[in-house]
């Protein structure tokens, strides 16, 4: 029996897998660019595991992030609605309390917006997060905790998160002091307390389903690890040996994370995902050098490609083929309907997004007529949907609904260089409908140009 042959050294945890439903890890760097691994192009930057999991799983080449920034991005993926219905829309907004990280107007979900990891938990899953998660502070109703996390080990606030040398982090509701950072001292590095912290909660939880979330913190600048590894004699910027290393070092996480898989006898009954929070942020000579985002125009914070479009792999060795290539639009909307219907447990009426997992699994799927939805209130502020071959975009949204659509066939201009607007009228119309009927009023985000109240603009 195949299971077991694979397992033979661990029969118990082997008959286990029969019965057990199975175990989802979500793993998502934090700026890491569409080229910035192996499986999708990178020549300088070495990232074997990562590429080891697009040879044995499926690597999809058109899936985006919930928004080209931090917060919303995840509050996309928690509740499966896009950035015009979910409750978090931007880093920071109207009517917000202040941060860990000391900025005003940081919003947090509510007790109605329901999370993928409550609905995991409802369908008897053991739930953990590790890692950054922005949608909370402390004693709101946005906790981990609050929003179906058992365990909870990492960042509330993106801001804070920016040091991987911080003073403490969170376990649960208690700040866990770190020792060996104080009085200006690295010795605590976050990263490998996470990948170590990820590792413990495998082991403990091979014999149960399990879903672990765990967005990690790298490659986001700063750029501070312990040493720059294979990198260090590079004649680079010392930013971009840095940038390197850290992609390494995360690569070399996933590796750890799929061993102790099958060391726990459990890899064959585990979903494996790994993907990024939004596009490189392309702010030092680094990103020049890797051509982090490569083909796609755009930087993190973006309406073009290469602030939303990001990597995504997804491994399990029984029921996705190795080395797929799937080229299905979708995007973080649409975790929350996929990892339901993995665990067979009914979604909320009001999300936007679709379940991929027909893809997954190998079968046709057509989503052609469905369309892919953002809105971004920071800098000048945007609006943007994917449909068909297409892409529509509308800046400048926070000066007034003046400025003209921009038109995109990604089939045939994967770098939006040929902005076909006043080709396609009809396609235009068809994308000023989308952006009005995608969009549902919040009372925390407002285009600058409505909100009379908005004395500052939150582009943190």
């Amino acid at each position: 029996m195949l299971l077991l042959a694979a397992c033979s050294s661990k029969p118990e945890t082997s008959l286990l897998i029969e019965t057990q439903k199975p175990n989802i890890i979500f793993i998502m760097a934090d700026d890491m660019g569409y080229a910035d691994a192996g499986a999708y192009g990178q020549k300088l930057i070495k990232t074997p595991n990562i590429d080891q999991m697009a040879k044995e799983g499926m690597r999809f080449t058109q899936c985006y992030s919930g928004s080209s920034v931090c917060a919303p991005a995840r509050s996309v993926l928690m509740t499966g609605q896009h950035t015009g219905h979910t409750r978090v829309r931007g880093n920071f907004g109207l009517g917000g309390v202040v941060g860990l990280g000391g900025g005003e107007g940081r919003v947090s979900l509510k007790e109605e917006d329901v999370t993928v990891a409550q609905l995991l938990k409802k369908a008897g899953y053991t739930t953990g997060m590790v890692g950054k998660w922005g949608l909370g502070e402390p004693n709101t109703t946005g906790e981990p905790g609050s929003k179906g996390f058992d365990e909870f080990y990492g960042f509330l606030n993106q801001r804070r998160a920016h040091s991987y040398y911080p003073d403490y982090i969170w376990k649960n509701k208690e700040k866990v002091i770190l020792k060996g950072n104080k009085e200006g001292k690295g010795t605590d590095y976050t990263h490998d307390l996470f990948a170590d912290y990820a590792l413990d909660f495998i082991k403990r939880n091979a014999e149960k389903p399990f879903f672990l979330y765990l967005p990690l913190c790298i490659p986001h600048g700063r750029y501070e690890l312990p040493d720059q590894g294979d990198y260090k004699n590079e004649n680079w910027t010392d930013d971009a040996r840095s940038y390197a290393a850290m992609i390494s070092r995360m690569d070399n996480s996933v590796g750890r994370v799929m061993a102790a898989l099958k060391n726990a006898g459990i890899d064959d009954n585990t979903y494996v995902f790994f993907t990024s929070d939004n596009g490189a942020c392309g702010t030092s000579e680094e990103w020049k050098l890797f051509d982090s985002n490569s083909p796609l125009r755009g930087i993190k914070r973006d309406p073009y490609e290469g602030g939303i479009r990001v990597p995504m792999i997804v491994r399990h060795p029984n029921k996705i083929d190795a080395g797929k290539i799937s080229d299905l639009a979708w995007y973080f909307a649409d975790v929350l309907p996929t990892l339901a219907e993995i665990v067979e447990v009914k979604t909320p009426e009001n999300i936007d997004g679709v379940s991929v997992l027909p893809t997954l699994h190998g079968q046709e799927q057509d989503l052609s007529d469905r369309y892919l939805y953002w809105e971004f209130y920071e800098k000048q502020g945007w609006r943007a949907a994917h449909f068909g071959d297409w892409k529509a975009i509308q800046n400048g949204m926070n000066l007034g609904d003046q400025e003209p659509i921009e038109l995109y066939n990604l089939k045939d201009d994967i770098s939006e260089k040929i902005n076909l607007a006043d080709q396609h009228p009809e396609i235009v119309a068809k994308a000023a409908t989308i952006f009005k009927e995608s969009h549902v009023p919040s009372e925390h985000f407002v285009w600058k140009y409505l909100s009379k109240d908005r004395g500052k603009e939150y582009d943190q």
